[in-house]
């Protein structure tokens, strides 16, 4: 299937990240050019657009995404540079690591949270849509943003991430509504991962158990790749494959549903391990 990326430029928040990472390869595969993001990871970006055989067609910007001036500017680099941006894919975000009940978490960490995921989100969807016009051949433009499985079931102890996540909901509701004065064909979805083996999940998954705990809740009894979530954003962007997909949400999470699928029993950490290796 013609997927009808190739020649479109893609702009991926978070691309220093294990799922950034891997949106950047699955786009350049379709032959995309590609806006990467990073803040603090600008330096290591580069080194890394550098080794790729699409070095040619990509940039590098840096913004602190919670500053929605600065986000501009750095979607304003991408627009110079190519012209006009076709694919949005706001992914960069935080998971604080201590488990923190509410009533103990510091005020200053919720609000940091909240400022990088969810106005994160906006302020990009918002630079986005300020350079959005339609194109000659009627291929309509994609926003998609980067959920969670948290943001529909809650995270006990990580209340901030999971209100951060939720409200990612309001945005795909809200903008797909408003794209289309810009793009009569533009579209806006978000892709929900579960728990995904990334440098960001890493340190949580190798608590003991902790695998086993998440693998009883889904049905296929595994974890994600970056891959896997890379993968459902190409086919969400893609106006040859998802034309008329808007305002959907899709999760990626091997089936989970919030509550107990599975024994522990029934779970083999190490094959679960095996699995995302291979």
């Amino acid at each position: 299937m013609d997927l009808q990326l190739n020649g479109k430029t893609a702009f991926i928040t978070g691309a220093s990240g294990g799922i950034g990472r891997a949106l950047a390869r699955a786009f350049a595969i379709e032959g995309c050019n590609l806006v990467l993001h990073a803040n603090s990871n600008l330096a290591w970006l580069q080194d890394f657009i550098t080794k790729q055989d699409w070095k040619d067609r990509a940039i590098a910007v840096q913004a602190d995404v919670s500053d929605a001036a600065a986000t501009q500017q750095a979607m304003d680099a991408g627009t110079k540079r190519f012209g006009r941006i076709d694919v949005c894919v706001a992914n960069a975000g935080r998971w604080p690591t201590p488990d923190e009940l509410l009533s103990d978490m510091p005020v200053e960490r919720f609000q940091e949270t909240i400022a990088i995921n969810l106005l994160g989100a906006a302020w990009t969807a918002r630079a986005f849509m300020r350079q959005l016009k339609p194109r000659d051949d009627a291929h309509g433009a994609s926003l998609t943003f980067i959920g969670s499985t948290a943001g529909r079931f809650g995270e006990a102890m990580h209340s901030d991430y999971s209100t951060s996540k939720a409200g990612m909901y309001g945005l795909v509701r809200s903008l797909k509504n408003e794209v289309v004065r810009l793009d009569p064909y533009a579209r806006v979805n978000m892709v929900e991962p579960g728990w995904t083996v990334t440098e960001m999940a890493r340190e949580a998954l190798n608590q003991p158990g902790k695998i086993s705990h998440i693998a009883k809740t889904a049905s296929l009894r595994q974890l994600a790749r970056a891959d896997d979530i890379a993968r459902a954003v190409v086919m969400l962007s893609s106006p040859g494959a998802s034309r008329h997909i808007t305002g959907e949400v899709i999760t990626v999470a091997g089936g989970m549903e919030g509550r107990t699928l599975w024994s522990e029993n029934d779970i083999d950490e190490d094959a679960v391990r095996q699995r995302v290796r291979e």
